[in-house]
């Protein structure tokens, strides 16, 4: 029964779409701005940068919260990362949205953050350091989602953490898919770049 109640609320607490309530705290609805995404890229380009910082925090904690609560309800592991896991299916597809949500990377930077603190903060530091550089924020998340399950088993994480790294990752960059292509053709967005024009969309 615990196990359920953990998974639920770690669905649920994902679900809650902070994007979308930042959004409309600074007057603008995301979904009918810019990409349309709820996630902190979109929310930037539409609504600025204190929305934005709302929202990757908001984002953050869903990931966070659930999985601390976790690790300190339970000792089992597998639990624990079905519960991250959970967390982010929830932002992807959250039930409070007709489950049209966000791309998980910040939701999934506070489930490995809650699930090993040092490694997760090193691979939070190393998204944000692919950003900068790139000025791209879906390269950084699509590089951070394949070098994570790596520096999990290398640093001799749980290997249930490991398999979410893996499946969680792959799930991210399910959603990054058109992300890809765009930089692939050179037609993806750079972070901060105001909404408008042709190009693909952005986190």
């Amino acid at each position: 029964m615990l196990s359920v109640l953990l998974l639920l609320g770690g669905y649920l607490l994902g679900s809650v779409p902070t994007g979308l309530i930042a959004g409309r705290a600074y007057g603008v609805d995301v979904r009918r701005s810019g990409s349309g995404n709820i996630g902190m890229a979109n929310v930037l380009r539409t609504a600025g940068k204190g929305a934005a910082v709302i929202t990757m925090v908001g984002d953050m904690l869903k990931g966070f919260v659930p999985v601390l609560l976790a690790r300190a309800l339970t000792t089992n592991e597998w639990i624990v990362a079905a519960v991250a896991l959970a967390a982010v299916v929830g932002h992807c597809w959250p039930v409070f949205l007709g489950f049209k949500g966000g791309k998980g990377v910040a939701t999934g930077a506070g489930t490995s953050i809650a699930l090993a603190p040092v490694v997760g903060l090193a691979l939070f530091a190393f998204w944000w350091i692919v950003v900068f550089i790139g000025r791209y924020t879906s390269l950084g998340a699509i590089a951070v989602m394949v070098l994570s399950p790596i520096v999990f088993l290398l640093t001799g994480q749980p290997w249930p953490y490991v398999l979410y790294t893996v499946v969680g990752g792959a799930l991210v960059l399910y959603r990054h898919r058109e992300n890809a292509r765009a930089l692939l053709n050179g037609t993806e967005r750079k972070i901060g770049e105001k909404a408008g024009g042709n190009n693909v969309r952005a986190r």
